[in-house]
């Protein structure tokens, strides 16, 4: 356990951050947060001391996306979980070189931490199974280690929020770098290797999607929304496996125009989330009108 929770990197935030830290309703006011608050766990989260019920026996792991970390991405689903009575749980993965930031290094190595981080969280609560929850570049890690490193032994509920299945355009500029080498050695020593490997018809997307994209065994949820500004275009975030469960939100409430960085703090899609862990637990699914674009700039002017 200890060695599975430990530091991240020397100095760094740890790969299960404890103290706990405040509820948040905006992704930007969690971002400000974490930048200041480093070790900080989102409320409810990685309690060593849950008791998985029979009601929700299967703890919840939370996934983060790219430059994030535990408690910035999941600040708002967290304590929403942990109010419905799941043992919840949320790792830093990916630490950048600095240790700053995190979901940055080669995805495959993140769902190598991933699996270990599930392996002691089974350990600790004693349950059989967990249910993973992941957002963006979270939802490529917990995909690969369900379908590719044999996760699919313990994992029962995948869910993805802005899922890069298949991978993001950014508005047709990846086709571009991916044909200039030098161009993508660039942006993976800027951004990460792991932004690279996200770019529709990368090497990493093929290896994982090759003979499908599920694996029996796993109930399989893909949250979207039409209005991506990062995986575009939308729909390559659906899954195309028979058996899939893909929901746009905009299907489900037409005024809610949530954008790819506001994503985890949307009450309509908080409720999706639980819903797919629990589909007989009929929880109400709010719909409130959001305005596109709504909450975007702040999220980018707190991540710099």
């Amino acid at each position: 356990m200890l060695c599975v929770f430990g530091a991240a990197v020397a100095g760094a935030a740890p790969v299960m951050p404890r103290v706990q830290g405040p509820p948040q309703s905006t992704h930007a006011d969690a971002i400000r947060y974490s930048a200041g608050t480093p070790e900080a766990a989102p409320s409810g989260a990685n309690r060593t001391d849950c008791v998985p019920t029979p009601e929700h026996p299967n703890p919840v792991i939370l996934v983060h996306g790219t430059d994030a970390s535990a408690y910035s991405d999941w600040a708002a689903l967290s304590p929403a979980l942990t109010a419905s009575g799941y043992c919840t749980y949320a790792l830093n993965y990916g630490a950048s070189p600095d240790g700053k930031t995190f979901g940055y290094s080669d995805i495959r190595n993140s769902a190598v931490q991933l699996k270990a981080f599930t392996e002691g969280v089974l350990a600790a609560t004693g349950a059989q199974s967990v249910d993973l929850v992941g957002y963006s570049q979270g939802a490529a890690v917990t995909r690969y280690y369900t379908n590719r490193l044999d996760g699919a032994r313990v994992v029962d509920k995948w869910v993805g929020i802005a899922s890069p299945a298949y991978g993001g355009t950014l508005y047709g500029v990846s086709p571009v770098l991916q044909v200039v080498p030098s161009a993508t050695r660039l942006v993976s020593s800027e951004f990460g290797p792991a932004l690279v490997q996200l770019m529709q018809d990368s090497a990493f997307l093929t290896e994982l999607n090759a003979g499908g994209d599920t694996v029996p065994g796993v109930d399989y949820t893909s949250i979207a929304t039409r209005v991506d500004e990062v995986i575009q275009p939308y729909t390559n975030a659906l899954l195309r496996d028979s058996g899939a469960r893909n929901i746009v939100v905009q299907d489900v409430c037409p005024q809610d125009m949530v954008a790819h960085f506001t994503f985890t703090y949307d009450p309509t899609t908080i409720a999706l989330v639980e819903s797919a862990l629990d589909p007989n637990g009929r929880v109400p699914v709010p719909c409130t009108t959001v305005p596109l674009g709504s909450g975007v700039l702040d999220v980018v002017i707190a991540s710099n």
